[in-house]
């Protein structure tokens, strides 16, 4: 008997808020910058991309663009887009073994 295998779809896994959270809170915490522009290229296509460059104040083309595996998305593209799905960056200190001098 043959192993049946189904296609795995992030956009079935970013439907709330708090999914989307969780999808680039990992992103952040890995640190990757293309790994974070992809992450957010998904939750803005499981969102609408139109909608989401409308919110963010940039193009359609320019969306694909900066959240595309080459992009590389200035800061004020990353902050309008993660306006415009409901999420807020916040800063938090990293840990440290010995404070630094």
């Amino acid at each position: 008997m043959a192993l049946q295998t189904t296609k795995f779809d992030i956009q079935d896994h970013l439907k709330t808020p708090e999914e989307r959270a969780a999808y680039i809170e990992a992103a952040f915490e890995d640190g990757n910058p293309a790994l974070i522009a992809h992450a957010l290229g998904d939750i803005a296509r499981a969102e609408g991309m139109t909608k989401v460059a409308k919110d963010a104040g940039v193009t359609r083309e320019a969306l694909y663009k900066a959240l595309s595996d080459k992009g590389d998305p200035k800061l004020s593209t990353l902050l309008g887009v993660m306006r415009a799905l409901g999420i807020r960056l916040t800063v938090a200190g990293a840990p440290f073994e010995k404070q630094p001098r």
